[in-house]
């Protein structure tokens, strides 16, 4: 079976009675026993769940004739990165620690997911903790780059990733905390949504950094991004910082994009800056209006970042005593106890001032630098990464080279801003390289627009790894 590369494709493949739900998870399940032993995307397999919804979903389709209307993700394949809670199915953050938790609730996003009519099947692989931009940090084993196994997707979310690149579901759920979900998709060449801070309830989803975390996911098509988002997004009463925004999705006709000239800088592999040239020369080509702008906090972005994000990393891992639930501490892995110390550290008594909170006061500078080049612009292209994917174990045994993997995507957790990652073509050697644009908060609908008018227009979205 051919499956899928979108919603739309789905449902007029269901519509049409030319494949059944059921026989679609026997073909992702196929892929997966097929594929995952070399790629190592997932933890947990569904098999029987997904089975169960798929005969519900069939059952809905040949009894409701406005089936699609009222469920608009039916049928759907989707797996979770195995920080979202899923009631009854062993939920691990990739850690050793809680390599036997089941938990009795699901998050909101999966919630919502399931009732608009998705099919479960599995969770994904990922940096534990989410502490990591390689994929590498996994307890269970990295998880490797589809387009060449001797090499990392990203991360953290790196199992998600691989999932939609390989077609092993159609749309996979992340987290993006500092870049966990745009890095990992510029490495696989699939697209890779960050919304707004507050726009996505993180409720059910195993906590980072509790004021950076945003639950995204990963598709082949920007169309697709948008449908699950119109479905994840907004208020669920449990989460305080969520918020409910009105989206209008009225957008200029033609938009102005800013250049910000830190991102193009000393450190940026020359193949990366070229893809994202060309991605800039088609948005101009369009008629949208190129200008440089600056971001004159960026530099310290990384630095603040790394201390800001251990510290909450440090209070959040503090509930994992071995105790309420999970094994006890000597099962946290190196990079969870290097954030633990580094954390603790920056929020001591005598430290908090001299870290914690000037780290605070540059998260609000570049704020107000966004602040001021959105009143400029409607959106901004950046490269994901600096370098297209590393191979495997080559930055692993230097911690400050791979945090450097982030220099580019922090910007916009920092300021609580939406992202989308873009394929945008591929290096000399075969390895995927993206471009990210980045909205002001809540504007996720230029996102939308831009990303919808590259893809329309180019066909790298299209391109499959050879498997």
């Amino acid at each position: 079976m051919t499956l899928p590369r979108s919603i739309v494709e789905l449902h007029d493949l269901l519509k049409n009675k030319e494949v059944t739900a059921v026989s679609l998870v026997d073909a992702y399940l196929a892929r997966i026993s097929s594929l995952n032993e070399s790629l190592n995307a997932f933890n947990t397999v569904t098999d029987d769940y997904a089975y169960a919804k798929a005969k519900q979903v069939d059952e809905t389709i040949a009894n409701n004739p406005n089936a699609f209307e009222e469920f608009p993700l039916l049928g759907v394949i989707v797996s979770l990165k195995d920080l979202y809670l899923t009631k009854g199915i062993r939920t691990t953050a990739s850690s050793n620690l809680l390599k036997d938790y089941v938990p009795a609730y699901s998050a909101t996003v999966v919630d919502r997911l399931e009732k608009a009519g998705a099919i479960i099947i599995g969770k994904t692989n990922c940096d534990a903790w989410a502490h990591g931009a390689s994929g590498e940090n996994s307890d269970f084993g990295p998880t490797k780059n589809p387009w060449n196994t001797e090499y990392v997707p990203g991360g953290s979310s790196s199992g998600s990733a691989v999932a939609v690149a390989a077609d092993l579901s159609l749309i996979s759920m992340g987290t993006d905390t500092g870049g966990s979900i745009r890095q990992p998709a510029g490495f696989t060449s699939v697209v890779g949504f960050k919304p707004t801070y507050g726009a996505v309830p993180r409720y059910g989803v195993i906590a980072m950094a509790s004021s950076l975390d945003s639950m995204g996911h990963f598709t082949h098509t920007v169309d697709d991004a948008e449908r699950v988002f119109s479905i994840t997004r907004g208020p669920d009463g449990r989460d305080s910082t969520v918020k409910e925004v009105e989206v209008t999705g009225s957008v200029k006709e033609k938009l102005t994009i800013g250049i910000p000239k830190e991102y193009f800088s000393e450190g940026l592999d020359p193949e990366v800056e070229k893809i994202v040239r060309e991605a800039i020369a088609f948005y101009e080509s369009q008629g949208n209006t190129i200008v440089e702008v600056s971001l004159p906090h960026t530099k310290y972005g990384v630095a603040a970042y790394y201390i800001i994000q251990p510290a909450e990393v440090s209070s959040n891992l503090g509930r994992y005593d071995g105790v309420r639930y999970g094994n006890d501490r000597t099962h946290f892995g190196a990079e969870a106890k290097r954030r633990i110390m580094l954390g603790t550290y920056v929020l001591s008594s005598g430290y908090y001032d001299a870290y914690y909170h000037q780290a605070m006061k540059v998260r609000t500078k570049m704020c107000k630098d966004f602040e001021a080049v959105f009143s400029e612009v409607d959106a901004i292209i950046a490269p994901v990464s600096p370098t297209p994917a590393f191979k495997i174990g080559q930055k692993s045994s230097d911690p400050l080279q791979m945090y450097l993997a982030d220099v580019y995507t922090v910007a916009a957790n920092l300021a609580g801003l939406p992202a989308i990652a873009l394929p945008g073509g591929f290096s000399s050697n075969g390895l995927p390289i993206g471009f990210q644009l980045i909205a002001k908060q809540f504007d996720e609908a230029v996102l939308f627009q831009l990303g919808k008018e590259y893809q329309a227009n180019t066909h790298w979205h299209t391109k499959t790894p050879f498997l």
